[in-house]
């Protein structure tokens, strides 16, 4: 089973790695990994919702929320959809809500923490764009791996 020290020291120059920033685990998987689909937005979880209602494929969704903790982005009824559609994970630079129900689904989510207000909908945001978090640029098609360690990012497959 890989670890992300693991593939910093295997691929030191294929790696990018999130810095400067504390993650929390939400969901149940501690453990993820996959091809990156992005969504940019800012306190509206339009693009989110529609992204996780899609075939997920193993697919994590990379999402540049921000880092705003004042409106949830994810909660218990989009991450479920998102487990049913067989998405890997989603990684959230903002925050989710409903943690408690959040625990249960076996899907990796990892935000910056929780609050209990939900997004606003007024169908803002940008979907399969390049962002950046952390000093990591995360492009749709690239991979990202993500542990209790932190998270880093690669054009290819590492695993």
């Amino acid at each position: 089973m890989w670890t992300t020290p693991d593939l910093c020291d295997a691929h030191a120059d294929d790696v990018d790695v999130v810095t400067g920033i504390h993650w929390q685990h939400f969901g149940s998987v501690t453990r993820f990994g996959g091809p990156i689909a992005t969504v940019k937005c800012f306190e509206d979880n339009s693009r989110v919702k529609e992204t996780l209602a899609e075939p997920g494929e193993g697919r994590v969704l990379v999402v540049d929320g921000g880092g705003s903790l004042r409106h949830a982005l994810i909660g218990d009824l989009i991450a479920g959809k998102a487990k049913e559609m067989g998405w890997a994970g989603v990684i959230i630079h903002g925050a989710c809500r409903d943690v408690d129900v959040l625990a249960g689904i076996e899907l990796g989510i990892m935000a910056l923490g929780s609050v209990p207000i939900k997004s606003v909908r007024r169908g803002e945001g940008q979907a399969g764009i390049r962002i950046c978090i952390g000093g990591a640029h995360f492009q749709p098609g690239d991979h990202v791996y993500a542990d209790a360690n932190g998270i880093v990012r690669a054009e290819r497959a590492l695993v």
